[in-house]
């Protein structure tokens, strides 16, 4: 035996093979096999090269990739990798081997023709440039501009207010419970990680199995082993989102001269920054030149000697650590596979770098871990706020942090994006709801088991409800021209405190999350004297019923169709007020950074910050929620959550018959079930969980794992959506790690 590839009923690749270098190689070549499209596109995302298939909408993400280096960074981390740890180098050459065989064996997938491209070579840097690629955002170090623009508009106090887990970062839910709260015994480790839903997705379901190991976990394709999520059968782990801030920007001082590029440093001298221009091929258009400038500091990744695109002088740099050290954690992979035991699973994240995770595993002999992993530089805390000047001493990293260590809780510990253990290394985090709503859950039951955790995965109560609700609770309901009856107030029923299985999601349609935010309109109901009158009994029907409103954001709800169609129309109008309006107007940065720094997606997700405020500018915020309600009584949304609510899956290459029909969903941002609309831009749902998983540490083959779509990214095959039906029901498909029970494809 070389290699084999076994499938079990879901088409989900199981390899076997003499040794780790030979096992690498049947991973690549499987996700060639499965995945050639996805991988052609992220080659080309890590190379800044994708515009020239995908045409200019990918010319942003382009530009950036060039003026942040990327490539260079991957090339120089695997050359120090070579260096420092050649038995991975060499692991990871066998990977990039593979895949290399597998794009040239197989067909070319539908979307090669109609591009009319062919699968490119795979280079051993590769695998870290997809890893940078698929990263570099995820921090989301644009929230700093984001900061920087608020405060310009409405003041310092204005970065409390509107911080929140931003419109493009990511988060997950995670879960562990010691053998004292489980009916085995043993461990469970359960979660999902919420990503921006991509077709095919951005896990990968995989069974590793070599002489040294043997392991189930969800892969990045792309790239070998298994890095967020496994089971070695002895020792589990899985990651969230840590919300650590290990970037920085720079806004720096540059001036041309005869021989190049110069920056202004910190000593306040002049000093000779690298530079060069690159091309960028766009399809259909006009090749593109790029100018590359590299500081002391980092890479230039906006503006230049000139400033911006509008001539608003300004240079922003980026620094973050796998450029500064050319390490990009590659080392922790191989030991996480060999993993036995918690003490080996936290030697080996001791070599992670980026992203910077909160862990949790658990071992069959009763270790449990909880910590942070990653790489997060010491320098002073106005770093971690906004850019910072490159020519102003003051700013330099001077080392590097602990990762924090937590415990357990009555034999519990829940990671939600919470502040938590990585307080220390973050500036926002995610609100508590879903750490809380987990907690409670979990504390509403002495012993849970592993076919009980999909209960957690698709809760759909919505905490952050409150606010908005009782606003509505202080309005008071109509009269009618022929009574003089004083009005009643609408009362806001308690929340709910038991927790009670949620109801199954319903099915899911197709929309994109826009990249920026067009200036909202200013809505045309009237405005509000200054003695408001009576709600109009259509107003008013609609406040008490959603007062009457279980909080729950299900698919086949119409009350909460109808609390989003009021949230969407308060956000609007907020956003809309002469107070904030002005800021919906962003600076000149690249397209690409543009989410960060659009107004409405802002105002929605931090709507609580904004309605429980003191004073938010003057605003008459009652009179806002009033003109909303009135507003949505008068048309309200004709169906029910999941009619509106609908997946939207980001496709490199869109489905050129438009025929996909994307399910509705469950859930909401703030949900456990985390299925995210932007309130007053759209419905549709971009993020969500991009996988589940339940760990058990008693038995690893009474584990469950599903996925948004299937195994493969090939269109028309029987295992592209066949996953699409569970995820939708919040069920799991079962762990199968016994080869007998799965069906050969291949010696290779």
């Amino acid at each position: 035996m070389s290699a084999e590839t076994y499938r079990d009923a879901w088409g989900i690749p199981h390899l076997r093979a003499d040794s780790a270098a030979e096992l690498a190689r049947a991973q690549g070549r499987v996700t060639a096999r499965d995945r050639a499209w996805q991988l052609e596109v992220e080659r080309h995302r890590a190379q800044g090269t994708s515009a020239s298939f995908l045409g200019p909408e990918a010319l942003s993400w382009d530009r950036l990739a060039r003026r942040a280096r990327l490539a260079d960074t991957a090339r120089r981390c695997f050359t120090a990798l070579e260096r420092k740890d050649p038995e991975t180098a060499a692991w990871v050459r066998a990977y990039v081997d593979g895949v290399n065989e597998g794009l040239a064996e197989n067909d070319p997938a539908p979307e090669f023709a109609r591009t009319g491209l062919a699968p490119g070579r795979w280079e051993p840097w590769t695998p870290l440039g997809v890893w940078l690629g698929t990263h570099l955002l995820f921090a989301g170090f644009p929230a700093k501009l984001w900061r920087e623009h608020i405060t310009a508009h409405l003041g310092p106090d204005a970065v409390a207010l509107f911080a929140t887990d931003g419109p493009g970062t990511a988060g997950s839910n995670g879960w562990l419970v010691s053998g004292e709260r489980t009916t085995t015994g043993h461990a469970l480790i359960a979660g999902d990680p919420h990503r921006f839903i991509e077709d095919p997705g951005v896990y990968q379901q995989i069974h590793l199995s070599c002489p040294e190991f043997d392991v189930v976990g969800l892969a990045v394709p792309g790239v070998p082993g298994v890095a967020h999520f496994g089971h070695t059968g002895t020792v589990a782990w899985a990651i969230t989102n840590a919300m650590a801030d290990y970037q920085d920007l720079y806004r720096e001082r540059l001036r041309r001269t005869g021989a190049g590029v110069e920056a202004l440093g910190p000593d306040g001298t002049w000093h000779r920054a690298a530079r060069h221009t690159e091309r960028v091929d766009v399809a259909g258009e006009e090749t593109v030149e790029v100018e590359v400038i590299e500081t002391d500091r980092g890479p230039v990744i906006a503006g230049g000697p000139e400033g911006l695109d509008d001539g608003t002088p300004a240079a922003l740099s980026l620094r973050h650590p796998p450029r500064v050290t050319a390490d990009l954690g590659f080392g922790a992979l191989l030991p996480l596979l060999r993993a036995r035991t918690v003490a080996d699973v936290d030697r080996a994240l001791d070599a992670w770098t980026e992203p910077v995770n909160v862990v949790q595993a658990a071992d069959t002999e009763g270790g449990l871990l909880h910590r942070v992993a990653g790489r997060v530089p010491v320098r002073p805390e106005e770093n971690g706020l906004r850019p910072v000047p490159a020519w102003e001493p003051g700013h330099e990293w001077t080392g590097w942090h602990t990762p924090p260590r937590a415990g357990l809780t009555d034999g519990v510990a829940v990671m939600a994006n919470q502040r938590g253990p990585s307080s220390p290394l973050g500036v926002e985090f995610a609100p508590p709801h879903r750490a809380d709503r987990i907690a409670a859950l979990l504390a509403g039951k002495e012993r849970w088991s592993a076919s009980d955790m999909p209960t957690i995965h698709t809760d759909t109560h919505l905490a952050s409800a409150t606010p908005l609700l009782n606003h509505l609770s202080a309005l008071t309901a109509p009269t009618t021209a022929t009574t003089s009856a004083t009005p009643a107030t609408l009362t806001t029923p308690a929340t709910p405190t038991t927790p009670t299985t949620p109801t199954t999601p319903a099915t899911p349609a197709t929309p994109t999350t826009p990249t920026t935010s067009a200036t909202p309109t200013t809505p045309t109901t009237p405005a509000l004297p200054a003695t408001p009158t009576p709600l109009t009994p259509e107003a008013a029907a609609l406040g008490a019923r959603l007062l009457a409103w279980d909080r729950r954001m299900d698919a086949d709800s119409t009350d909460a169709a109808a609390y989003a169609a009021l949230r969407a129309a308060v956000v609007r109008r907020l956003a809309a007020h002469p107070a904030l309006a002005p800021a919906s107007v962003p600076p000149a940065y690249p397209e690409v950074l543009q989410p960060w720094l659009a107004l409405v997606p802002r105002v929605a997700y931090a709507l609580e910050h904004l309605l429980r405020a003191d004073d938010l500018y003057g605003i008459d915020r009652a009179a806002t929620v009033r003109a909303a309600l009135e507003e949505v009584a008068a048309a309200p949304p004709p169906g029910t959550w999941g009619e509106a609510h609908r997946l939207a899956p980001w496709r490199a290459l869109p489905d050129a018959t438009g025929s996909v029909d994307e399910p509705g969903l469950s859930g909401d941002h703030d949900c456990v079930l985390c299925t995210s609309p932007v309130p007053g831009l759209t419905d549709r749902a971009a993020r969500g969980p991009a996988a589940r998983y339940v760990w058990d540490l008693a038995d690893r083959d009474n584990s469950r794992w599903v996925v948004p779509h299937g195994a493969s990214g090939v269109p028309g095959s029987p295992h592209h959506r066949d996953q699409q039906p569970l995820w939708l029901a919040g069920e799991l498909a079962p762990v199968i790690t016994d080869f007998t029970r799965l069906t050969k494809e291949s010696d290779d």
